[in-house]
């Protein structure tokens, strides 16, 4: 029987054999260690193992991740962001190989240290090294396959990623499922939509990917080329709409899980709206999300989002058909604050069928207001309902008409979205603050009357108008739709979006329709619609010839309810049913364990200046006999010091992070901080600071009142929080004015900090304190910690980030499988001196490499990145003695010398740990 997998592969034309000759073009250039983790909560242990695989000639790195016995598994490709690499998706992959699937990751054509040139997902360059990476799937033991050469394979990944999801399973017929994130459908609509250039969008793009040599020739010079015209030609859109999902529409008929962004001015709701009707026309099940966040910032939503990803794929390559995969259609809705933690409310609206961006429309008549001069279109302002000179405005539903400027150099531009600002101000909108400009003789305005009832907007608004430029020119206007208050002093742009519109001589002087922003909002009875046609915008490139316009409105406008999405119900807050059974559960643990308690140890005074000595640690896991998460774990820390934790997943880290906070209780072993013993709600722990896995602050508060609050809640003098000393090391400056929600993921790291800071601790723990953070946020980040440790306070702070530990720790304790490797100073670790490199004349080969290796007294020998040389772990042999082996092997010696980086240490260490 035709399973459903194998009925939408079906659909797919079979591609000739074009990517057959990947496999053979496929060689491996190095091999990589496994990594072996054993996470603390129990799961299966997840092994991965890096590679450098050449596709027609260009390295490519790889890592593959599995857990879990001999048996065949379906395996999932994860894409990651336009300039990012594989490392981005790393946590993702080891979720899913967690959870039965073989996962492969890459770094793309140009990022991270995979080769090549930048060409935009081209199917002859990093869409085909896809197929190639299926190829090799194909080939490993572990991976389930549908036929000869044919592995059970899903895509997924973001943005960049996204895009080459579904470029695959448009050009490879063994793509079986995908799951494409905030990503684009037609890369020229998204990059010219309506022929007007997104030039700073555009610029974002080449600079993040490393300057304009780091791309393909052709899409530099296209690139040039209309930035400096400011508009697009024929040629450029046909190059990046043939790179682009659109282009294999007809071909894309697989189960395709569409997430979408909200706050996303780069590839706005729409292009998820194009997907959505293209591939549920060829068949395949479709589902769409609108998440709340994009690429303008805002919540990610990102475990939602995994978990969903997670079970789509369980459904369609486990084939798994009692898996619930979701409804058709769901948008995240924001809306209050959680009088428990402060957080804003977040709530799913759903529907069984997709709703698409036109359902339910209704029409709300406009009459245009007139802006006089100096009127600009600000928040916090009541602008005035006078006619400006030189404006024909006519009240009305329809015929109303408004007159304005195009300025010279189209300056100084209108302000929507500003592409590039972590947190995004898009989110202020949803949450109830408007962040906007237009300038006055610059815009037309037509508004509703105040609104009867609420107006809960689903989709894309639409409005009939007749445009005139002067001299035949085109006319370049930016259309929106403002939520205004009753009193009209507050008005705010929903998700921060903006229409382009490039409105040709032929098309002028008649009506036609404009389509405005796709959004999901809710407009409150007794507030105003306010529609707004801007003849400049900062994202955009507006004509440099000044000219004027003339809109006059042609009707109502039309904005989409979509009638059945239904948002979910609240539901009850958990304390009005948890905290009674929580005070049974209490009460009854208190009785059984009343008779077993024993007393805390009494202060050690030779630690009272100690700020902490662990000694014999040892916690199994739960329901476990023999297997432990920490074991007979031993060190100390001294004032000053900055220490790492290190370890690779499952080393134990967390584990002993929350006994050292009294989170949980040792089985065995003690914890002694300034000589007191750790127990939950020891006295000592005043004096320890501690950051993990963020902190939950009060959105519509500023971070000082955040701070404030947090201090109020400990009882402690408010002379004790040292408020200012804190705030310094942090460095937030004025940002502690504005409200948290307006923060990026840097800044409210640094206030999570800061909160852990407060009273000035003496020993502060930092559980991944850069989590989340671009380079610049993780270089702050690191001074924070040596500021805070140059008063004599301790840090000690745990990390995957070798290199920034390298850079802020002066002491290091890394652990493997529960148990301690090594302890000591970062230099002393580091240069240990039993790696060596050796650099050769020539590229080393894998065999040489091998027999190096076998040599007496070698640990270990793996070649280079570029195969110019040797990492040789000494285990008994003389440096002088490899070399002399060395000669004798003709291996061409040019340098031989220690290799102290701490990723090889650390290296060294775990897999001697592991022999």
């Amino acid at each position: 029987m035709e399973t459903p997998t194998a009925r939408w592969r079906r659909l797919l034309p079979r591609t000739p054999g074009r990517w057959a000759a990947a496999l053979a073009a496929l060689a491996v250039l190095v091999g990589g260690g496994t990594w072996t983790a054993v996470a603390d909560d129990g799961s299966p242990a997840v092994q991965r193992e890096d590679r450098m695989l050449r596709m027609d000639g260009v390295p490519i790195d790889t890592s593959f991740f599995t857990s879990g016995g001999s048996g065949k598994r379906p395996a999932v490709l994860i894409g990651h962001g336009f300039g990012g690499s594989k490392n981005d998706v790393r946590a993702q992959a080891e979720k899913l190989a967690a959870d039965g699937y073989a996962v492969l990751t890459w770094s793309a054509r140009g990022f991270g240290r995979s080769g090549g040139k930048i060409s935009l997902n081209d199917p002859q360059g990093e869409v085909k090294d896809v197929s190639g990476l299926i190829d090799w799937l194909a080939e490993r033991p572990e991976v389930e396959l549908d036929g000869k050469g044919d592995p059970r394979v899903g895509l997924t990944g973001a943005s960049y990623g996204g895009a080459v999801s579904l470029l695959a399973a448009g050009h490879d017929r063994r793509v079986d499922a995908i799951a494409p994130v905030i990503t684009y459908w037609n890369l020229a609509d998204a990059l010219f939509p309506d022929g007007v250039f997104k030039k700073l969008w555009a610029g974002i793009f080449i600079t993040s990917g490393g300057g304009c040599e780091k791309f393909e020739q052709r899409l530099c010079a296209m690139y040039e080329r209309v930035a400096v015209s400011g508009k697009p030609d024929p040629a450029a859109i046909d190059l990046l709409t043939e790179r682009s999902p659109s282009a294999v529409a007809d071909r894309i008929a697989v189960p395709s899980l569409i997430l979408q962004g909200q706050s996303d001015s780069l590839f706005p709701l729409g292009h998820a709206d194009a997907m959505q009707k293209a591939i549920s026309a060829n068949g395949a099940p479709v589902s769409v999300d609108w998440i709340a966040g994009g690429h303008d910032g805002g919540d990610s939503e990102t475990a939602r989002v995994e978990g969903r990803v997670g079970s789509w794929f369980d459904r369609y390559l486990k084939e798994e058909t009692g898996t619930d995969t979701g409804p058709a259609f769901r948008v995240t809705r924001t809306g209050g604050f959680d009088s428990t933690d402060g957080a804003a409310m977040k709530r799913g609206a759903t529907s069984d069928t997709y709703p698409g961006l036109r359902s339910g429309g209704r029409e709300i008549p406009l009459r245009a207001t007139g802006a006089a001069p100096g009127d600009a279109t600000v928040p916090g302002t009541a602008p005035g309902e006078a006619t400006a000179p030189g404006k024909n405005t006519a009240p009305g539903a329809s015929g109303s008409t408004e007159t304005f400027r195009n300025p010279a150099g189209a300056a100084p531009p209108a302000i929507s979205a500003v592409p590039g600002i972590g947190g995004g101000i898009s989110q202020l909108s949803s949450l109830g603050v408007g962040l906007s400009l237009d300038f006055p003789g610059q815009y037309a305005r037509f508004e509703s009357a105040p609104l009867a009832t609420s107006v809960h907007v689903t989709g894309t608004p639409t409005v009939r108008v007749n445009v005139k430029a002067t001299e035949g020119r085109d006319a370049v206007l930016f259309g929106k739709v403002y939520d205004v208050s009753p009193d009209g002093r507050q008005q705010r742009l929903p998700s921060q979006l903006v229409a382009p519109y490039r409105i040709t001589p032929d098309q002028q002087g008649k009506p036609i329709e404009l389509a405005l922003p796709a959004v999901d909002h809710e407009f409150d009875a007794g507030h105003r619609m306010r529609l707004v046609f801007s003849a400049t915008d900062l994202g955009y490139a507006s004509p440099a010839e000044p000219a004027t316009y003339t809109v006059t409105a042609d009707g109502p406008l039309t904005v989409p309810t979509a009638p059945a999405v239904t948002t979910a119900a609240a539901t009850l807050p958990w304390w009005t049913w948890g905290l009674p059974a929580a005070a049974l559960v209490i009460a009854a643990a208190l009785l059984i364990t009343a008779r077993r308690r024993t007393a805390t140890p009494a202060p050690d005074p030779e630690l009272a200046d100690v700020p902490l000595r662990i000694t014999g640690l040892s916690k199994k896991y739960a329901k476990s006999v023999d297997r432990y998460a920490v074991r007979e774990l031993s060190f100390h820390v001294e004032k000053g010091q900055v220490l790492g934790l290190l370890g690779p997943n499952g080393a134990g880290k967390t584990t002993t992070l929350r006994m050292l906070m009294g989170l949980i209780t040792p089985d065995e072993g003690e914890i002694r901080v300034f000589g007191q013993a750790i127990r939950p709600g020891a006295p000592v722990l005043s004096r320890v600071g501690a950051f993990v896995e963020g902190a939950g602050f009060l959105p519509h508060l500023s971070g000082r009142a955040n701070l404030d609050l947090y201090w109020q809640a400990t009882g402690r003098p408010a002379e004790d929080a040292r408020i200012d000393e804190a705030l310094e090391i942090a460095g937030l400056g004025d940002a502690l004015a504005r409200a948290v929600r307006t923060y990026s993921q840097g800044m409210r790291q640094r206030l999570a900090i800061a909160q852990a800071m407060l009273g000035m601790p003496d020993l502060l723990i930092l559980d991944e304190p850069t989590n989340g953070l671009d380079p610049p946020q993780i270089r702050e980040m690191r001074d924070v910690m040596i500021r805070y440790a140059a008063g004599g306070r301790t840090v000690i702070v745990s990390s995957h980030l070798l290199s920034e530990v390298e850079q802020s720790c002066t002491h290091l304790v890394v652990m493997d499988r529960g148990r301690l490797v090594q302890a000591g100073p970062v230099a002393e670790i580091t240069g240990s001196g039993d790696m060596i490199l050796v650099t050769t004349a020539e590229e080393v080969s894998e065999p040489l490499a091998e027999k190096v290796a076998a040599l007496p007294g070698i640990g270990s020998a793996v070649r280079t990145d570029d195969g110019r040389g040797l990492l040789v772990r000494l285990d008994g042999a003389t440096t002088a003695r490899l070399v002399a082996d060395l000669v004798r092997l003709d291996v061409p010696v040019t340098g031989v010398g220690p290799h102290r980086r701490l990723e090889d240490a650390f290296l060294t260490l775990i897999s001697g740990g592991a022999a």
